[in-house]
């Protein structure tokens, strides 16, 4: 599994993030199983090899600070999605980029433009091209403002 993989299975769970009950540590306990990736297998390739411990430390590390940072992460969402109210953001979208802009703030071993690059990368592939502009251009912004204050 290479880590763009690891990406996108933390924005699959930072995504149930949004409308499970259960804490971030259950959700991520439950989930990084070899029983539940062999159960999500035949949906999504992502879920064709389970994550290794390096991997699965990743994917927890990215979850958790989604988790601890969600309405920060939301909050730079909202400055910069200018004429959206958050509410009208699709959950995978913001997902998305709140796992991009957590890599930005708080993993300084993740490049950048890798972070942000990958996140592009992912929402096209659940996401509309309209959607996937909107990303972009939140992340964009948000890295220009953000990254040279």
């Amino acid at each position: 599994m290479v880590r763009n993989t690891a990406r996108e299975i933390a924005i699959h769970l930072s995504y149930e993030l949004s409308f499970t009950d259960k804490t971030v540590e259950e959700l991520l306990d439950r989930r990084l199983t070899a029983a539940s990736f062999a159960e999500l297998a035949e949906e999504d390739a992502v879920y064709r090899q389970v994550p290794n411990a390096k991997q699965a430390d990743y994917i927890r590390r990215l979850v958790r600070g989604v988790g601890e940072h969600g309405a920060e992460l939301d909050g730079y969402i909202e400055k910069y999605a200018k004429g959206w109210k958050f509410s009208r953001i699709p959950l995978v979208a913001s997902a998305i980029m709140r796992v991009a802009m957590y890599e930005v703030l708080y993993m300084p071993d993740v490049p950048n433009s890798a972070a942000i690059n990958e996140a592009v990368e992912i929402a096209k592939k659940y996401e509309t091209p309209e959607t996937v502009k909107f990303i972009n251009g939140i992340l964009g912004s948000f890295s220009r403002q953000e990254l040279s204050e």
